[in-house]
């Protein structure tokens, strides 16, 4: 559990909301090296990160007092996992903005609730299930293996090489004169990343990892 005496590190997150969504990503911060203070409501949540996470307290987040006994106002960086209760996230997102927490990250499982929270404090509202449900919906849809749209006009995907590229280099081939996109990197079957140049061959049996609106990757996909 934290203490009034934890050190002010940028590198330090406070997660609050331990379910699916802020357990992911409170693991993915400890792998990247970060030190995290999980907050969660039940005690078997908290029971089960206790052995995981750097510090973890049960506690009501929407709690000012609560929040600043554990030293959550010594963190420059907190996220806001909690959805199902919007009153809870948004009290919690007050709460915070209160204590003086510059980057506050919170899911949101709807556009209303998204602007409550912007409107209290949350500098990055986050739309987990909005964003998974578009990106399967290209998949379904279409040849990619995996589509990220970064921003409305920009996406990145991984896509099979067409067959007529086996052998060939990139400059060569001509991806982006003929399908405007560009590609970023060559995967060949061996499972490792090659960074793409021009003269970057493409084995047999590649992926390829493209950028460029999501009608050129999906066009370029159909290709495939």
């Amino acid at each position: 559990m934290a203490s009034n005496g934890r050190t002010n590190l940028d590198d330090n997150v406070v997660v609050i909301g331990l379910g699916r969504f802020g357990g992911q990503v409170a693991d993915s911060l400890l792998r990247l090296g970060h030190e995290v203070l999980g907050i969660d409501e039940s005690p078997k949540i908290v029971q089960q990160w206790g052995d995981r996470l750097t510090h973890v307290a049960q506690a009501d987040s929407t709690d000012n007092d609560a929040l600043r006994q554990l030293g959550v106002h010594e963190f420059k960086r907190a996220v806001v996992g909690i959805g199902t209760d919007i009153e809870a996230s948004v009290l919690t997102v007050l709460a915070l903005t209160e204590l003086g927490i510059t980057e506050i990250w919170a899911k949101a499982i709807s556009a209303k609730h998204g602007k409550i929270l912007s409107s209290v404090g949350a500098n990055h509202v986050i739309y987990p299930e909005a964003v998974m449900g578009e990106r399967v919906a290209h998949l379904i849809t279409s040849k990619m293996i995996d589509f990220i749209e970064f921003d409305e006009g920009f996406a990145i995907a991984k896509v099979r090489a067409p067959k007529d590229t086996a052998g060939r280099s990139l400059a060569d081939i001509g991806l982006r004169k003929r399908h405007g996109i560009t590609v970023i990197a060559v995967r060949p079957p061996d499972g490792s990343f090659i960074f793409a140049e021009a003269l970057t061959l493409v084995p047999p049996g590649s992926k390829l990892i493209v950028a460029g609106t999501p009608k050129q990757v999906q066009a370029f996909a159909a290709t495939t």
